[in-house]
């Protein structure tokens, strides 16, 4: 029997009453992994069984994609670059499995684009900040968004995209992404209760401001106030109006995987406010998968 003849008589036998029968059926058709749930979307549509049917095809297709996001997650956790736009766009497929990835970086492309057209090597880095600041945040209307802070659609990189709006930790994720991409130095720093971004002094520049650099940084971007510039003072009365001791990590930019991590756990965060205990389990177990 060829495969797709094999997958047509399991589906058949979903809604057999028999749990034992069924649980050896869905078991069998996890092994095919993602190239099975058109198949079953194809069935829910078309063949009525009834409702444990419908019902269990519906868990069978979340369970086979939600598979397939621990697979991808862990292959990017192995990947020696471990590219922040690669991992962010893992997480929105735990929510979106059909998202259309070409769709995707081609909307960072244009504004990447727009940036690029008018930055040049003879430029400060403020005057290249400046630049981009009035571009992504004036042009193409990137901002904090204050009224719905703790909303899951926020650690979406693609609903990030489409509503122009999210919260420090995505539109750090996105303005970095593109920054990165024009060589520009400029990389996420894990605030507590916040996140920011660092334009690191790749060219030494403090040091023709007479200015003190204790951590490679030249100065810091807040993303969420539409690309305000910052510098370590003002994240250490930050940190003291949380009664927090200043610590390295709060000035120097982290991981990549460290930003995923802090993704997932906001919309851990976002899910347990809603009460959605299965996705709260399953975000907590891609969490756990980072070290």
């Amino acid at each position: 029997m060829d495969t797709q003849a094999t997958i047509q008589a399991l589906v058949r036998l979903i809604d057999d009453p028999d749990e034992l029968v069924f649980q050896q059926v869905r078991d069998e058709l996890m092994k095919f992994g993602p190239d099975v749930v058109p198949v079953l979307e194809q069935s829910w549509e078309q063949d009525y069984y009834g409702l444990l049917f419908q019902d269990r095809i519906e868990n069978l297709i979340h369970d086979i994609q939600f598979e397939a996001v621990k697979l991808q997650l862990n292959a990017w956790l192995q990947s020696p670059d471990k590219d922040l736009l690669q991992g962010a766009m893992v997480i929105a497929k735990y929510q979106y499995p059909g998202i259309d990835d070409t769709q995707v970086f081609a909307q960072i492309q244009s504004i990447r684009r727009d940036i690029w057209l008018e930055l040049n090597d003879h430029q400060t880095a403020f005057e290249q900040v400046k630049i981009f600041n009035r571009i992504f945040f004036g042009m193409h209307g990137f901002r904090g968004d204050t009224q719905n802070y703790h909303t899951p659609a926020h650690s979406y990189i693609n609903n990030v995209i489409e509503r122009k709006k999210g919260n420090p930790l995505s539109l750090c994720v996105l303005y970095s992404i593109i920054a990165q991409s024009l060589d520009l130095p400029i990389y996420g720093v894990n605030l507590p209760n916040h996140f920011i971004l660092a334009y690191m002094d790749d060219r030494h520049s403090s040091m023709h401001l007479q200015k003190e650099d204790n951590y490679g940084v030249l100065f810091y971007i807040n993303a969420f106030a539409k690309g305000s510039i910052l510098d370590a003072n003002e994240i250490k009365a930050f940190l003291q109006g949380i009664h927090l001791q200043p610590d390295r990590s709060h000035f120097e930019p982290c991981s990549n995987s460290a930003i995923l991590k802090r993704m997932l756990t906001n919309l851990i965060y976002a899910f347990q406010q809603a009460g959605s205990a299965q996705k709260v389990s399953e975000l907590q177990a891609l969490r756990s998968l980072i070290p």
